[in-house]
């Protein structure tokens, strides 16, 4: 007596619906990747202001980085300076917005701060 083996698989409704949550998915992913690019030219930029000695200094350092890498998110007046002991320490945090579809936006926040 043989046993008959149903097929498995994919229909063509269950097809349709995968690649629209996998294009939905890519389309989202194309927009997070610049920001977290960004992201990281900041941080790169926050490391090199963190070598001035003063407020002002720390600023025009992040400015001309920050010029240098097109960061358009953050500049050097929304820097947090402090002191840490005897070296200068820098912080940032931001956040951006992404429309997804109508009134929903995917938000999402950095912060970060110098080694």
């Amino acid at each position: 007596m043989k046993l008959k083996k149903q097929q498995r698989g994919l229909t063509f409704l269950g097809l349709l619906v995968v690649g629209i949550l996998l294009a939905f998915a890519g389309v989202v992913l194309a927009q997070v990747v610049p920001t977290y690019i960004e992201f990281m030219a900041v941080q790169k930029a926050v490391q090199k202001a963190s070598a001035g000695t003063t407020v002002s200094e720390v600023r025009s350092l992040f400015d001309k980085a920050s010029q240098i890498d097109d960061i358009k998110s953050i500049s050097g007046e929304n820097l947090e300076i402090g002191k840490e002991g005897d070296r200068v320490v820098v912080s940032f945090a931001y956040t951006r917005e992404i429309p997804l579809v109508g009134p929903a936006y995917l938000l999402l926040k950095y912060e970060g701060k110098s080694k």
